[in-house]
C-alpha cells in the first residue's frame, strides 16, 4: 500500500516509512532557526548580517544564511535521526553564530520579534529576489514592526503525496505547537498583550494562515494560481503553516516562534516527528486517522487564540470550535505522538521536556518576567542573549 493524501491504496507499491523487513524508519528531521542581531551597546536591531554570516560561515559553510532583513542570520541543521544529534547540532551552530555575532559588536538573539525597535528602518538583505519582493509587497516591509523570526521544523517523506497527507492530517494539532512556542510579546517597545505577535505580524503576508486542504493535483493549481495572480510573486513565499518544501523531501512546519530556551526548540520538533510517524504509521496499517476537515476559518481563530494566550488559560479546539483549557490540548497532542515518540526512543525525553517547559514557563512568560524583575527592556534583550547562546 501507499500513503495518499487523503488515506491509503492497495498494496503494490513500496511503502514508505518501511525497511526490507517492514519495520518502522523513524523519519528525520530537521530545524531552521532565524536570529536577529542585536547592538551590544542599544540592544536594538542592527544590518550587519553581511560580517557575521561570513565569520560563522568559516565554521558552518552553508548552514548559515542570510534572511530577509540585514539583522537576521538563519541556521540550518543537517537532517538528524535522533534528539541528541539535532540537539547537538543545533548548540553548535547557535555557539558558531553568537561568536561570529560578537566579533562584529553584535548579540544573537532568539526572539519572535525585536524586543528594542531599531534606530532606524532596516534595510532589505541586497540579493534580487529580496529587492523584487520589497518592491511588490512595499506596505508590508517596513524594516521595523515586520522583522519577525521563526522556527521552522522538517519532517521527512519520500514524496509530494505523503508530505501533503501530513499537511493535511497535523493541521489541527499546529495552534497547541504555536502556543508552546510563543515567544514574542513585546514589538515596537511595547507589550502586545499577545503572547506571540509574530504570529499576528507575519500574518499580514499573504497564504501566511493554515493550509487548505489539498492533494497533488490541487496544490500544483492552488501554487500555479497564486503565483500567476501576482498574490504571490513565487512558489517559496507559499507560507501556509504546514507545507511541502519546495526544495527538499520534507514537510515543513511553520508555526513556531524561534526561541531562546534550546529546550523548547528540541520539544516542539521532537513532538512534530512523534505525530508524524503516528500518523504514517496509522496509514500504512489502513488505520488513517478520521478526515480532516476542520476548517480554515475555525483553524485562523484557533490559531489566534495560541497567538494571544500561549498554553496557559482557555484554548480553542478546533475540531469542536468550544473552548477548552489549553492543558488538555496540549496532554492530548502528546498522547496522539505517542507511538511515534516510543518509535524513536524520544517519549521520556519529551515528558521531560515539557515537564520542564511547564516549571520555567513559555518564552514570551519568561520575556515578561526579566522585564518585571528590572525594568528594563534592554534587560529582556540580556536574558535572551545569554539563554540563546548558552545551548
Amino acid at each position: 500500500m501507499v500513503v495518499t493524501e487523503q488515506g491509503v491504496l492497495p498494496d503494490g507499491v513500496p511503502v514508505p516509512g518501511r525497511d526490507a523487513a517492514g519495520r518502522a524508519v523513524v523519519p528525520t528531521l530537521g530545524v531552521e532557526e532565524e536570529f536577529l542581531l542585536v547592538d551590544r551597546l542599544t540592544r536594538a536591531p542592527v544590518p550587519r548580517a553581511g560580517p557575521v554570516i561570513e565569520a560563522a560561515s568559516h565554521a558552518l559553510g552553508d548552514l548559515v544564511q542570510e534572511e530577509f532583513y540585514r539583522c537576521m542570520v538563519e541556521v540550518c541543521t543537517r537532517p538528524a535521526t535522533t534528539a541528541t544529534d539535532v540537539r547537538s547540532q543545533l548548540a553548535l551552530l547557535r555557539a558558531a553564530a553568537a561568536e561570529a555575532a560578537r566579533a562584529s559588536g553584535a548579540l544573537l538573539v532568539a526572539s519572535g520579534t525585536a524586543v528594542v525597535p531599531p534606530e532606524a528602518p532596516i534595510p532589505v538583505t541586497d540579493t534580487s529576489r529580496y529587492r523584487r519582493m520589497a518592491r511588490q509587497f512595499g506596505a508590508l516591509v517596513d524594516g521595523n514592526l515586520g522583522i519577525v523570526c521563526g522556527c521552522h521544523v522538517h519532517i521527512g517523506t519520500a514524496d509530494r503525496a505523503q508530505a501533503l497527507f501530513l499537511v493535511n492530517h497535523t493541521r489541527p494539532w499546529l495552534p497547541v505547537l504555536q502556543a508552546l512556542t510563543a515567544n514574542s510579546p513585546f514589538a515596537g517597545g511595547v507589550d502586545t498583550g499577545f503572547a506571540s505577535w509574530r504570529c499576528v505580524e507575519f500574518g499580514r503576508w499573504p497564504t501566511a494562515e493554515p493550509a487548505p486542504l489539498l492533494d497533488s493535483a490541487s496544490y500544483e493549481e492552488s501554487a500555479a494560481a497564486l503565483v500567476a495572480s501576482g498574490i504571490l510573486m513565487d512558489r517559496r513565499m507559499i507560507y501556509w503553516f504546514a507545507r511541502p518544501s519546495e526544495h527538499q523531501p520534507t514537510v515543513e512546519f511553520r508555526v513556531a516562534d524561534t526561541n531562546a530556551d534550546l529546550d523548547t526548540t528540541v520539544l516542539v520538533a521532537l513532538l512534530l516527528r512523534g505525530l508524524c510517524a503516528t500518523l504514517l504509521a496509522r496509514a500504512e496499517e489502513r488505520r488513517p486517522p478520521p478526515p480532516p476537515d476542520v476548517s480554515v476559518p475555525r483553524l485562523r481563530d484557533a490559531h489566534r487564540y495560541a497567538a494571544q494566550y500561549g498554553p496557559t488559560g482557555l484554548a480553542l479546539d478546533p475540531v469542536t470550535g468550544g473552548r477548552v483549557p489549553a492543558r488538555s490540548l496540549i496532554t492530548a497532542l502528546v498522547a496522539a505522538a505517542t507511538p511515534g515518540l516510543r518509535a524513536a526512543g524520544d517519549e521520556d525525553e519529551v515528558h521531560r521536556l515539557l515537564g520542564a517547559l511547564r516549571r520555567k514557563g513559555t518564552g514570551a512568560a519568561r520575556q515578561r518576567a526579566a522585564l518585571h524583575r528590572s525594568g528594563s527592556l534592554r534587560a529582556v534583550v540580556d536574558h535572551l542573549a545569554d539563554l540563546t547562546s548558552c545551548a
